[in-house]
């Protein structure tokens, strides 16, 4: 895929106002406040996605997990072992859920090495017009459909999708828990706002949270309408 991302800087429609959707401490690792597309591409729909990892509060950098560095490298860790798998995912937004699909299964251990090789892979052997199935990119993930565009949620844990196709959803509804389907080289929560339900031709919508709190020196600061900014530890006001 060739790169096409612009500063964050750059002019951008004003972004829609939806809930965080997740609790408790994250660190958005892709986010639009770093540059956009967010992913490098635009391809289906994710202009202005995020991912979210969990991470270890006591421990520098982006620690996902609760063993050392070197094994994680070498060994790979369980996704037990994981602070964000089987987290709770929330809706975002009020609206119908025209797309829930579960039942991709889930690699039990993280690997680097072998995470992003098939990352790398899936992302050079994409085909559109050969797209039957979004599981092996998205996982297991749920699309809602908004007054304002359609919420992409993915990379669920497999069997934890607790929703179905035409259900109502209001914000705060437990939708699905945290995993590591698909295209994942972490357990994370992917979340974008498009256009339309087509991700092979929608475009993204950007999108801002209404409320969170950001930990700056040591001191949590409330922030509305906000967009997280890379590595940036967020948490959630409910």
């Amino acid at each position: 895929m060739t790169d096409t991302s612009t500063p964050a800087e750059s002019a951008s429609p004003e972004p829609i106002v939806v809930e965080f959707p997740l609790r408790g401490e994250w660190v958005a690792v892709t986010t639009p406040a770093r540059r956009i597309p967010s992913h490098g591409t635009d391809m289906l729909g994710q202009r202005y996605a995020y991912d979210f990892v969990r991470t270890d509060p006591d421990r520098k950098g982006t620690y996902f997990f609760k063993a050392g560095g070197l094994h994680y490298l070498l060994a790979g860790v369980r996704l037990e072992d994981c602070y964000g798998w089987g987290q709770p995912i929330h809706s975002p937004v009020a609206g119908t859920v025209v797309q829930a699909e579960d039942g991709w299964p889930e690699r039990r251990r993280v690997h680097f090495v072998r995470d992003v090789g098939l990352a790398l892979k899936n992302g050079l052997t994409f085909n559109p017009k050969r797209l039957t199935d979004l599981r092996p990119l998205a996982g297991n993930h749920i699309i809602v459909e908004t007054d304002a565009g359609y919420a992409f949620l993915a990379h669920a844990r497999t069997g934890s999708v607790r929703v179905s196709k035409g259900d109502t959803v209001e914000p705060g509804d437990h939708l699905a828990d945290v995993g590591h389907s698909g295209n994942s080289t972490a357990p994370h929560l992917h979340f974008h706002v498009m256009d339309r339900l087509d991700v092979l031709t929608a475009q993204g919508i950007p999108c801002c949270f209404r409320e969170y709190e950001v930990l700056s020196d040591g001191v949590w600061t409330q922030m509305q309408n906000g967009i997280p900014k890379h590595t940036e530890r967020i948490r959630s006001v409910v």
